[in-house]
């Protein structure tokens, strides 16, 4: 059976629009971080979806919620196994100060995830979301919503491409939509939805 995986990044905050590294540091939405969760709840509407979860940081639980309302859903579950990468030392940092520092984004910086752990942690949340929709919904095949971070969406993308995606240069936006299919213990990128 086959589950349907929709991720969605969390709404601009003002450390986004800022352009400083979030990671674990708990910011909330902004205005525009709200307008996003509307976009995204608007571009997910007219299809049926079973449940919704989120990353336990307030961004993304507030994209969440705000999705939620919009679309009928029961409030969502937090998932800790989704909440953005640990950026160590470059936490707060601004990502032009952190380049500069470090080079790139798979730099061993002190205190911080891989993108290989970030990866390992999300996929055994998604497998935990996908068993629990099998028991809920089994024989019939469940669409969920998944409201995360862009270095856990990235490091899935990478994942599932073997590292093709994203292409250099690509930027994950607020709000953006990535649909995948969860079946036999693989994940699989269907589609990415332009907001």
């Amino acid at each position: 059976m086959v589950t349907l995986l929709t991720l969605v990044r969390h709404g601009q905050t003002d450390w986004n629009l800022a352009r400083r590294i979030q990671g674990t540091t708990d910011i909330p939405l902004n205005d525009t971080g709200r307008g996003d969760a509307k976009a995204a709840a608007e571009a997910l509407a007219g299809e049926r979806y079973d449940a919704i979860y989120a990353s336990p940081l307030v961004r993304a639980q507030e994209t969440a919620q705000i999705i939620a309302d919009e679309l009928g859903l029961a409030a969502p579950a937090l998932t800790r196994g989704l909440r953005e990468r640990t950026f160590g030392d470059g936490e707060g940092m601004l990502v032009d100060d952190y380049l500069t520092t470090w080079g790139d984004w798979t730099s061993a910086v002190p205190g911080a995830e891989t993108l290989e752990e970030v990866r390992d942690r999300a996929l055994d949340s998604l497998d935990r979301i996908v068993r629990a929709s099998r028991r809920r919904s089994a024989p019939r095949a469940e669409s969920i919503i998944v409201v995360s971070h862009g270095g856990v969406i990235r490091s899935l993308l990478m994942h599932v491409s073997g590292g093709s995606l994203p292409r250099i240069g690509d930027s994950l936006h607020n709000g953006s939509v990535h649909r995948f299919v969860a079946e036999r213990g693989t994940l699989r990128l269907l589609e990415a939805i332009p907001i």
